[in-house]
């Protein structure tokens, strides 16, 4: 079983991967956080999870799914599967440490990079051509070693921390978790043509179409509606002013 959350596509594409690669069935993180509902876990089946890197640490939608899940048996084999845009700081850490609060164990992790979608902040962007590119290339041999890895059951973590990563996921992150993760600054521009297409990729079901697009409370900072739009009419603030887009295909 693999449960994996994704607003762009880089993680849904991993999951993808791994579930041909082992047989093995995608559950989405998202449809599981609007709607709770009992899983059954084969006794020697191994438990995967897939998710991107926000703020160098999982998600927070994906950290309340796995606190929410029960299974009748321990998974014997649970591991992960993270993508970023370059490091992911104590995100194996972080995950292993909730991991454990259940009385599971984390047995293996690994990052993959993959091109870069937060836009939010001065000086973050999208890759050039060129370099988003080359990450989609060296991902497929990435996954192989991945792929082949969990295939063998094999234990470890095995991803990218970067510098700084103590000071990057235990005092940045707790600061973008509570003052720069709201929605409140999501509006659209004169462009909007008001096609629905933000609301129907909203993987929360957080965005409501009246006169024009409204964001709820309950956003995941996916950016899935920004990069989605037909019309680049989606901004945050004046943070994504002539910043591009990205969507895996």
């Amino acid at each position: 079983m693999i449960l994996y959350f994704s607003g762009t596509g880089n993680s849904r594409w991993v999951a993808r991967q791994l579930a041909d690669g082992l047989n093995d069935e995608m559950l989405s993180i998202a449809e599981l956080y609007l709607e709770s509902r009992k899983l059954v876990l084969g006794k020697d089946e191994p438990l995967g999870f897939v998710f991107p890197v926000y703020s160098w640490g999982p998600p927070q939608i994906v950290l309340k799914v796995l606190e929410a899940l029960s299974f009748d048996v321990v998974p014997s084999y649970l591991y992960f599967v993270c993508t970023c845009g370059d490091d992911v700081g104590k995100t194996a850490a972080i995950f292993r440490r909730a991991v454990k609060k259940k009385g599971w164990r984390c047995k293996a992790g690994f990052s993959v990079i993959m091109p870069n979608t937060y836009v939010c902040l001065p000086s973050f962007d999208v890759d050039f051509k060129s370099v988003e590119e080359k990450k989609l290339e060296e991902s497929n041999g990435r996954m192989e070693v991945v792929l082949g890895a969990v295939m063998h059951r094999l234990k470890g973590f095995d991803c990218h921390e970067g510098g700084l990563p103590i000071l990057k996921s235990y005092f940045i992150r707790p600061l973008f978790n509570a003052f720069l993760s709201s929605p409140k600054k999501f509006h659209v521009t004169d462009d909007c043509i008001r096609c629905g297409l933000c609301e129907q990729v909203c993987p929360v079901h957080n965005i409501k179409m009246n006169e024009k697009p409204e964001w709820g409370s309950d956003c995941t900072m996916c950016l899935s509606c920004y990069h989605h739009c037909p019309k680049h009419a989606i901004a945050y603030g004046s943070q994504t002013q002539n910043k591009g887009q990205y969507l895996h295909k």
